[in-house]
């Protein structure tokens, strides 16, 4: 397994054919198109990619798909934890993992149930991870079918295993962040934030990236901003405040709208979804999403070019 390296994490998308397939030739243009924005890694077979919508061979045959189609350079991760059974869990976790991914990564609600305490969550990881030698693993604080984010003192417990490397921080909150930061410094589990707005702040107080929706609109100006933070922070100052306001768009009809902006980017595939209604990117938010592309590019020409 090798290690998950600073930057940008897409949540990878899932295209399908006419016939409510996936689309391979699609999926093959989308990791070409992840590769010139400049992206570290990419998160396959997660929310993004609507797993909980993907039959247990989808799932498996997508994430091999991805590993082996995507350049050496750039790392893969992935998830599929939707079973219920934590046999069935495993089962799947270890195919996965056969695949070559970097980092196998949990569904942080699938450790407990809502009204079950932290202390059952911590027993439910243990027996998962000793139960999958061999691998290192990500978490991932999925709000479906409920949000469970992980406490600081739990992603210490994590981090002191040694067997985690990876968290996809969906809290939102810039003081949360920063206690998880503080939990795990010193080891070798990384924070990458999925929220937009509170990238920068999150960058400066240690975490170790992005990995969010907002990576299949525009990685290349996400890869600058944890890249140049430091060096250009007034420039850096104005990438987050547009990355930050464009990331409306996600409210909109995700991932539908998505596979728009794929096709304004020249990546072309269908924009069908078994997550949610195609119907809901009306001909108003079709505009919305072209008008966030053209806006896009002036930014570039005016700031980074």
């Amino acid at each position: 397994m090798s290690t998950i390296a600073n930057g940008v994490w897409p949540t990878m998308i899932t295209p399908y054919t006419e016939d409510n397939k996936i689309d391979y030739d699609a999926v093959l243009r989308i990791i070409e198109w992840y590769d010139k924005q400049g992206v570290t890694g990419i998160f396959a077979v997660c929310q993004s990619s609507e797993m909980f919508f993907l039959t247990k061979e989808e799932r498996l045959a997508l994430a091999k798909f991805v590993v082996e189609n995507t350049p050496k350079h750039i790392g893969v991760i992935a998830s599929g934890h939707v079973a219920a059974s934590k046999e069935d869990q495993i089962e799947e976790a270890k195919a996965i993992i056969d695949t070559g991914i970097s980092s196998y990564v949990f569904i942080s609600n699938q450790f407990a149930k809502p009204e079950e305490s932290e202390e059952t969550a911590r027993e439910n990881i243990e027996y998962l991870i000793d139960r999958i030698p061999d691998a290192t693993f990500g978490i991932y604080e999925c709000p479906y079918p409920y949000k469970r984010l992980v406490t600081p003192e739990t992603l210490k417990w994590c981090a002191d295993t040694g067997r985690f490397q990876f968290l996809k921080d969906t809290c939102c909150d810039l003081d949360m962040l920063q206690a998880k930061v503080n939990a795990v410094k010193g080891t070798d589990l990384k924070i990458f934030n999925a929220n937009s707005a509170t990238l920068l702040e999150s960058l400066k107080m240690g975490c170790a990236g992005f990995s969010g929706v907002m990576a299949n609109f525009h990685s290349d100006l996400y890869a600058w901003l944890c890249k140049n933070y430091e060096t250009q922070p007034a420039l850096a100052k104005k990438v987050q405040d547009f990355v930050g306001l464009a990331s409306v768009i996600e409210c909109q009809c995700y991932p539908v709208n998505a596979k728009y902006h794929m096709n304004l980017e020249g990546v072309k595939m269908g924009i069908s979804s078994r997550s949610r209604d195609m119907a809901e990117l009306t001909s108003s938010r079709k505009i919305e999403v072209e008008e966030l592309h053209d806006l896009t590019a002036l930014f570039r020409e005016t700031f980074l070019n």
